[in-house]
């Protein structure tokens, strides 16, 4: 219970890592969960099945598109008006299209980019609209081990969350005299995410001319500590940044990776 009584906000929170986050915050203790994602009916299943299991927490599903700075901008005043206030930001929504530079389209670009980079500044501004005044709060952006180390036919993907960690370092200067923290969490590869078991691994296994399942084993093979990232992996980490135990820990950006880097 290391956030008791506490609102966040979460990203992405529809399905995967997101929707993880959100029942493990519920378990911490929050009191108030906002969660967005441009998926509403899944969001709203969520939101729902969460409340259910959880009903000292309050969960309001609000559908927003992190790309599009006026509903942002809403989702923000709603949270205020709901809450009354915002202790955590989660900035967990990211997209990724895998494809070698010749073969990597502008729109595909800009696409990860405005997801990944220019999602979560706004959602960052907003959020540190409503902290300030309080002169406490936590952000936490949700990265990758591709924010620390280029990635092979990920140049798009990669150059977006690079961008993030930039971003983190140089908005907790910013925000530190108002008392909010600003991390980054990096994640391994998860594997059973609805990101590589909907996407990546169909993709490379088409690239690459291989079994989903060799795919896998490639991937695992290349962690020190033999597997892929769990949620509950980076849910510890996230826990630990948002609660008071990591009240002289900003601008940083760890990796939960098993070693692979």
């Amino acid at each position: 219970m290391r956030l008791q009584g506490q609102v966040a906000w979460i990203t992405g929170a529809a399905q995967g890592l997101g929707e993880a986050l959100a029942y493990r915050l519920a378990q911490e203790g929050c009191t108030g969960l906002a969660l967005s994602d441009i998926q509403a009916e899944k969001l709203a299943a969520v939101a729902h099945a969460l409340q259910a299991q959880h009903p000292h927490c309050h969960a309001v599903a609000i559908p927003c598109d992190i790309c599009r700075e006026e509903a942002v901008v809403r989702t923000a005043k709603q949270i205020a008006q709901q809450f009354g206030r915002l202790d955590i930001l989660i900035a967990n929504a990211g997209v990724i299209h895998s494809a070698e530079l010749t073969e990597m389209s502008l729109e595909q670009w800009q696409w990860q980019i405005d997801v990944n980079l220019t999602g979560y500044f706004l959602c960052a501004r907003e959020a540190a609209k409503l902290m300030k005044p309080q002169g406490k709060g936590v952000i936490i952006q949700i990265n990758s081990k591709s924010g620390l180390k280029g990635s092979y036919k990920n140049c798009a993907y990669a150059a977006s969350k690079f961008g993030g960690i930039g971003l983190t370092q140089s908005i907790a200067m910013d925000l530190a005299p108002y008392g909010i923290r600003v991390n980054a969490v990096c994640p391994g590869n998860l594997l059973d995410s609805p990101m590589w078991q909907g996407t990546l691994f169909e993709q490379y296994a088409r690239k690459w001319g291989l079994p989903e399942d060799a795919i896998r084993r490639y991937y695992e093979a290349q962690v020190p500590l033999g597997r892929g990232c769990a949620y509950d992996d980076v849910a510890n980490l996230v826990v630990f940044l948002a609660s008071d135990e990591a009240s002289y820990i900003t601008g940083e950006a760890y990796r939960v990776a098993g070693g692979q880097l």
